[in-house]
């Protein structure tokens, strides 16, 4: 269990002033002028030693990704980039959008630390277009900044100059893709790049560049401040730290909270969201990080831990940590037909596998939920979503792929017999 002492995001709910004043009350701004002083070598270290992994869903090492970005004396003294993924539009995930309305501050002393540490010239907030108040939000606290001297030329005196500017999207859910996001910000359509070359080596405008999450960012200036042994002896080795949870659907108390790593999923929803609605023994099942992720039933939602790790060993994933609960009245099966339908419309259409394959999982989805499919559709439906997982340029077709895999694993016999129950009828009604 967390305590208040360890807790990063100590304005998540809005309850003070989003403004520089506030934020400095609260201990942002702090001595950041000697947090660059300590050098691009060791913030990079100190942050690989804290454990911290990318808050966006993959859960890569930070500090490793850092470490990929060209060191001074090896470029050719053009600009380098950081551009910060503020797109947040996987269904069932607020958290960037609280950190960026309540805590921008903490946000944009982020980006001068981690700026610095990869040698960036200029950073770039990419936010979702439907965020517009956040994105207010985020544009007052970089004036702020601006003003008071603590970014722009000589940013906090410490002899480094960085400009942040904030870029809104048109809300397309690709974007959230690092490459897409690139080529969006470019000015082009949002469409996934192949890889090699990353974008460490040839990203924004071609020129080195490293992409992370809002929150991945906004933690690094309390970690350097604490130090990355106090971080990483939050949670468990390997998923340490502590990490804002979104908890919605069938819970007395939906909320965002920030937990530490590893706490147990049963804890989380009971401590936290006021249980599920009507009792656990009423719970169905739990998508555990975001609608990418696949769910999971009740008796593993007893026990499983709420870290990357440890959802990967039950054939799940932490993702964005948004904890999406259904109790016994969901109709699972429609559900995960409406993911499939949002994950068919938010396709780039690039790659052939995703492309056709996810109209494909939509429209057998469709006749699932309706009960108009054939048993051996079923066995159909997972070969499909075999062929699209792991074929195409971006992570969209695993995503796709995984909610109707998740409720083939757990939930075949409500799939069988809605299948038999319909052909059941059908043969009486011919009667």
């Amino acid at each position: 269990m967390l305590h208040d002492r360890d807790r990063i995001f100590t304005n998540l709910y809005g309850f003070h002033g989003s403004d520089l004043a506030s934020a400095r009350i609260r201990g942002d701004w702090d001595g950041t002028a000697s947090l660059l002083a300590m050098g691009r070598d060791r913030i990079i270290e100190e942050v690989k030693d804290s454990g911290l992994r990318g808050r966006g869903g993959a859960g890569f090492s930070t500090g490793l990704k850092w470490s990929f970005m060209p060191k001074a004396d090896k470029t050719d003294g053009g600009p380098v980039y950081l551009v910060v993924n503020a797109d947040e539009g996987e269904p069932g995930t607020c958290k960037d959008r609280d950190i960026l309305r309540n805590d921008p501050h903490k946000l944009i002393e982020g980006c001068l630390v981690a700026s610095f540490a990869i040698g960036a010239t200029d950073c770039y907030i990419y936010i979702r277009g439907e965020f517009y108040n956040e994105g207010s939000a985020v544009q007052r606290a970089i004036d702020e900044a601006t003003d008071a001297g603590l970014i722009g030329k000589n940013a906090c005196g410490s002899g480094y100059d960085l400009n942040i500017y904030l870029h809104r999207g048109a809300g397309a859910y690709i974007c959230g893709e690092e490459t897409a996001l690139i080529e969006s910000l470019e000015g082009k359509k949002g469409q996934p790049r192949n890889k090699p070359p990353f974008p460490a080596q040839a990203g924004l405008y071609a020129r080195p560049t490293t992409v992370n999450n809002v929150e991945t960012i906004a933690v690094v200036p309390t970690i350097l401040r604490r130090g990355g042994r106090w971080f990483s002896e939050l949670g468990r080795p390997k998923n340490s730290g502590t990490k804002v949870f979104c908890i919605s659907g069938h819970v007395n108390a939906p909320c965002n909270v920030e937990e530490e790593m590893g706490i147990p999923l049963r804890t989380l929803i009971e401590k936290h969201a006021g249980g599920v609605r009507g009792g656990w023994n009423n719970l169905l099942a739990v998508i555990p990080g975001g609608s990418s992720t696949p769910l999971l039933p009740r008796d593993i939602c007893n026990d499983v831990l709420m870290d990357f790790d440890s959802l990967r060993e039950v054939k799940s994933g932490l993702g964005t940590a948004a904890v999406i609960v259904m109790d016994t009245s969901t109709d699972l099966v429609r559900a995960i037909a409406r993911l499939s339908k949002f994950y068919w419309h938010e396709s780039c259409g690039q790659c052939t596998p995703c492309r056709e394959g996810t109209g494909w999982l939509m429209r057998v989805m469709a006749r699932l939920a309706g009960g108009q499919a054939r048993v051996e559709e079923i066995d159909m439906l997972l070969e499909v979503t075999g062929q699209i997982e792991g074929h195409t340029i971006c992570a969209h077709g695993d995503a796709a792929a995984w909610p109707v895999q998740g409720l083939i694993r757990h939930f075949r016999p409500e799939l069988e017999r809605r299948c038999l129950d319909h052909k059941a009828a059908m043969r009486m009604a011919a009667e």
